[in-house]
Formats: structure tokens, sequence, C-alpha cells
């Protein structure tokens, strides 16, 4: 970088991307407390295990094929026409935040005093795929093997949620051009798939012994530590700031984008490269998380778990549009978001039996359904990207939002990339014995099983030392 201005902008945004990724470490650090503080105290250190290895077997899978999926497959099984055009960048202006610096040709993980976009870029999507993983992790607590949900970890982490990621987050994606498919902060793309992904598993999976009686009724295994899951909560919240303004572009010249030749306009924009400011996603975040706190209090008569939890359900509904909403908007959408999560998480509960530990499902995949859907509605005829406005370089253009589009993209992200292959793969590690742990070491605790397995490590040990 030769040029100063330049080289502020290029360090300004690498900065911008690391920052994002700090404080999105701050969500799988609530996600340990969340649920450690819901788990009996027989499973802890089963349960912080399980979410610390899923850090190091999301990351390097996530390094060897999740990131060349995701640039990889944005056109689907050719459903749509690239507008990339065999170019492997949308801007040449080395002052801008530029694309080139992401694409799946450019030498991404080398030291390249040149390149100051990849590395922090390819960490922020990486803290996405840790977030996928730790809201399985929640919902299968004390009865799923670390080996499988090391295996689900990866598939959701690695795989599954970084192909709804190129289809309906890349700026090359089908499902925007052809459903008019928009989730600016992932209700689906995240969330959906998740939550899906948990049923699946759940469905296979079972309930922990004694969650229902003979006849079927369900009982309240609470929490145990309130103060964990409520400090865990509150940091999820904290890193989803993070989240959200790694969900944008800092710098970008919409100038040429929006078919203003010989215009330069810089601005910060979301992933479809749609104009947005921080301080209008500041308002939607703070005004959806409160509207599901204040729904999550009345409807569960002032529970604390639903309470906190619908917090943050209230933000995910949101998230779809929380580019474009009015704040009154996303407060509304918010709470419609959290009744109906709660009503369907014990609605499913009583009639499947499916025990979903610490309301995952409910949290992350009803309530991101639901913003999806309503997304369609609210912003029924809004460009669903930046790519809409303007001229494309194949002459097509992106179809708007719309709710029959938005409402394919929830079929698509829940039940196609997320309960289907959730319930096929715990279906095949089911049939192998490797799903579930043994019912007497679930009575007696997961970390009855870790000790055990230290203790014939440590006479091994004595022995060869004989």
């Amino acid at each position: 970088m030769t040029d100063e201005l330049g080289a502020l902008t290029a360090i300004f945004t690498e900065f911008y991307y690391w920052i994002t990724v700090v404080l999105m470490f701050l969500i799988h650090v609530g996600f340990c407390m969340y649920e450690v503080g819901a788990s009996r105290y027989k499973h802890h250190q089963h349960t912080l295990m399980k979410n610390t290895m899923l850090i190091p077997l999301v990351t390097v899978t996530w390094f060897l094929f999740g990131w060349w999926i995701y640039w990889a497959f944005p056109t689907g099984p050719g459903l749509a026409p690239s507008i990339m055009n065999g170019s492997d960048a949308l801007i040449t202006d080395d002052s801008a935040f530029s694309a080139k610096f992401y694409v799946a040709t450019s030498q991404l993980m080398a030291v390249n005093l040149g390149d100051h976009i990849s590395g922090v870029f390819w960490a922020a999507f990486l803290l996405f795929s840790w977030t996928a993983a730790s809201i399985v992790s929640g919902a299968v607590i004390e009865r799923i093997t670390t080996f499988a949900f090391g295996i689900l970890a990866i598939a959701i982490g690695s795989v599954f949620w970084t192909i709804d990621a190129a289809w309906g987050w890349h700026f090359d994606g089908w499902m925007l051009k052809l459903l008019g498919y928009h989730d600016a902060y992932a209700s689906g793309v995240i969330h959906a798939i998740a939550g899906g992904f948990a049923l699946g598993i759940l469905v296979v999976l079972g309930p922990r012994i004694g969650k229902f009686t003979s006849s079927g009724e369900p009982r309240n295994i609470g929490p145990r530590n309130p103060w964990l899951v409520t400090i865990g909560l509150f940091l999820i919240y904290t890193g989803f700031w993070g989240f959200y303004a790694a969900c944008n572009i800092p710098i970008f010249n919409l100038g040429p984008e929006y078919g203003m030749e010989g215009v330069t306009y810089f601005t910060a924009t979301n992933i479809y490269v749609t104009p947005t400011t921080l301080s209008g996603i500041t308002f939607n975040f703070l005004m959806s998380l409160s509207g599901g706190l204040l729904a999550g209090y009345v409807v569960s008569r002032g529970d604390p778990f639903w309470t906190y939890s619908s917090g943050l359900a209230g933000v995910i509904c949101a998230s779809a549009g929380n580019d474009l909403y009015h704040p009154i908007q996303s407060m509304i959408i918010g709470m419609i978001g959290v009744v109906i999560a709660y009503k369907m998480h014990y609605w499913v509960e009583r009639k499947f039996k499916i025990d979903d530990a610490v309301g995952a499902v409910a949290v992350h995949g009803y309530a991101g359904f639901v913003g999806l859907v309503i997304c369609g509605f609210v912003l029924n005829g809004y460009p669903s990207s930046g790519y809409s406005v303007g001229a494309m370089w194949d002459g097509s253009t992106y179809a708007s939002i719309n709710p029959l589009g938005m409402f394919l993209g929830a079929i698509i992200m829940f039940f196609v990339l997320g309960m289907f292959p959730g319930y096929v793969i715990a279906k095949v590690l089911n049939g192998v014995g490797r799903l579930r742990i043994p019912r007497e070491a679930e009575i007696a605790g997961l970390d009855y099983e870790i000790m055990e397995a230290a203790k014939d490590d440590e006479k091994s040990v004595a022995s060869a030392t004989r």
C-alpha cells in the first residue's frame, strides 16, 4: 500500500473485522456458561468439553473445506447464472473494501502484506460456524456422546450452514436472484438452520431419562444455576453486537454498483451491498431485544429462563430485515416471534415428546423461521440485494423481497438444509450405536464416564512405569 488514504481504509477494515471476531468469541463463552447453568452438576464437565472441542473441530474443517464451499456453490446446481463472469473482483479500487480479497481464487491464508482482509473475514465467518454448532450443543445436553456431537458439529458448522450461506447470503446466491431472499443478520442462515438441525437430531436422540412421566406428561428439568444462565445469555447478547457488525461491509463504493458511473460514494452496507449504517442497526437491535424481553416476561408469566432466552429470540426473529425495519417494527416483530416460539416449544414437546433441553429449537429455529416469513410481508417489494439496483454485468436483475420467496427460503433453511440432514446423520450414528450414551452412564452422569476414563489412563501409565 503506497497511498496513505488507501492504507488507512484497508487497515481500518481489517481492524473492524478483527474486533467483530473478538466480540463474537463472547457468544461462545456465553453458550458455555448458559449450557452449564442449564445442565445438572453430574454433566458439567462433559458439557464444557463438548463446547471446547467444537472449536478445533469446526475451525480445522472450516479451514480445509468449509470456506471453499461458501465460495464454490452460490449458484446452487446451476439454478442461476453467476454475476462474476469469470472475474475475481467486483471492484478494483484498492481504496475501498474490495470483494477481490475474499473470493475463492485469491491467496487466502498466506502472509501477504497486500492482503488485509482474507484472514479476518475468514475468521468472522468461522465464528458464525461456531455459533451454529453451539446452538445444536445446547439442545442435546446430558445424553449425547462426545463422538456424535463432534461429527454433528462438523456437519452443521462446516457443511450445511455454509451451503445455506452460499445460497442465501453470498452476493451471487441463487436464492437472492430467484426467490428474492433477504436475511441481512441471519434469522435463517444461522439460526433457523441450526434450530432445524437440532430438531432433526432430537427426534432420533430421544428425551433425557425422567423428562416425561409414565403418562407422557413433561417434567420441568429447570436450570441448576440461574446465575450462570443469566450471565451466559447476557454475554450472548454482547457477542451479538459483533455478529451484527460482521454481517456488514464497513466501507463500500456504491457509485458503480448503483449504476452511477464516474461517481464515488462510500458508505457501510450489509452483506448484500445494500446501504445501511451501524446507527440504524443499533436502534433495531436494542428495540428487538427489548420487545423480546417484554414479550417473554408476559407470555411465560415472569419465568426467568424464558424471559432471558426471549430477548435473544426477539433479536433473531427481527434479524432478517433489521437493516431496513423501523425500530418500532423491530420491536413488534421481536414480540411476535417470541410468542410463537414459546407456544411452539411446548406444543411440540407435548405432541411429539421432544426434549429440547434449553429451548434452542424454539429460540433459534422457530423464531428464525417466523422472522423470515414476516420479513417477506413487511419488506415486500424492497430490493433483496444492492445488486438489484443499477446495471448488472450480465444484464439480469434480482427478484425483490416477497412473501412467497421468503417462505420458501424459510423451508429451505429450517427443513431442507437443517432438520433433514440432522435427522439423517443422527439416524446413521444411532444405527451404529454411537449417538447416545448408555442408560447407566446417563444416570450416573457423563462426568463419571470422564473420570473413569482418566482413572484407566492413570492405571495404564502406572503399569507401564513398573
